[in-house]
């Protein structure tokens, strides 16, 4: 019997915040939607109402997320983001303008020696995007 492939998930934690990030998240994504949500009761140990567990889709990507009831000393990182190829400079232009909003431009909007129009941001929850104009064929 052949075993089934590994999968690979992007996990994201949050302290508090990612019911709101995987719904601003899949609103900016066609294709994208909230599979399960489990959250805590008012035993705990996390806030009555945070996640405990969420796994959602963006454009057919599959991630999952909490909300930690643990304080940690660490967040995200730009060292690990989320790659975007988008298929229009309007696309482009409006999740750069989405994703930055509340949050910090690393590399703005422009034209670098890989790509014709590239942006690096992280957004308002810490997350780091690369979106990139991908080159269309001739």
């Amino acid at each position: 019997m052949e075993a089934a492939p590994q999968k690979v998930t992007p996990f994201l934690m949050f302290e508090g915040r990612a019911e709101e990030a995987l719904t601003f998240y899949t609103s900016l994504f066609e294709g994208s939607e909230v599979l399960d949500i489990t959250r805590y009761g008012p035993e705990g140990p996390g806030p009555e109402g945070t996640v405990v567990r969420a796994t959602f889709s963006l454009a057919g990507q599959r991630f999952l997320c909490i909300d930690s009831h643990v304080t940690h000393a660490f967040g995200f990182t730009p060292a690990v983001s989320l790659f975007v190829e988008c298929s229009s400079e309007a696309e482009l232009d409006r999740l750069y303008g989405a994703l930055s909003t509340d949050g910090q431009e690393l590399m703005p909007l422009g034209s670098y020696g890989f790509s014709a129009r590239f942006g690096w941001v992280n957004d308002r929850f810490g997350v780091s995007w690369q979106l990139n104009l991908q080159d269309l064929p001739a």
